[in-house]
């Protein structure tokens, strides 16, 4: 409820109209992204507005599927995903780690913290940065109660 009161306009969803519905129970629309991803339930039941929510926006994931770690919580409905990798070295026949870190749209029906592994998708530019949205939570990181943790490969 919070960050609604940060917002300029009212929030409200395009495909939902709010005129001559009252006690409607859920009066929400989602949709299934498909690619067998199943639309979390915070997407169908919570109250949340996000034009960029591949579950309740408008936009459609097209491209390719990557899985990494959230590296990084810092921006509002962003973060910061690494995706590590191996590259083949032809000369020494062995494989160098690589990594690239990618700036995906996180949906408020996803309580991400760093450490956690997620699966994102490729969709239109939604910003400068961003062409990725977060699809899936596979695992969340370990809550650290001032205990060393190790999380394993």
């Amino acid at each position: 409820m919070a960050d609604i009161l940060h917002e300029k306009a009212f929030p409200k969803q395009g495909a939902v109209s709010l005129v001559g519905r009252v006690g409607r129970k859920n009066g929400r629309w989602f949709r299934n992204v498909g690619l067998g991803i199943k639309t979390p339930r915070e997407a169908i039941e919570g109250t949340y507005v996000d034009k960029k929510c591949p579950f309740t926006g408008n936009v459609s994931i097209r491209g390719r599927l990557f899985r990494g770690v959230v590296v990084s919580t810092k921006m509002k409905k962003t973060v910061i995903v690494r995706r590590d990798y191996l590259h083949w070295i032809r000369k020494y026949k062995r494989f160098e780690k690589r990594h690239r870190n990618i700036p995906a749209h996180a949906s408020p029906c996803f309580r991400l913290r760093e450490g956690d592994q997620v699966t994102i998708g490729q969709n239109r530019p939604t910003s400068k940065t961003k062409r990725f949205a977060v699809l899936k939570l596979d695992r969340a990181a370990p809550s650290a109660d001032g205990k060393k943790i190790f999380a394993g490969l």
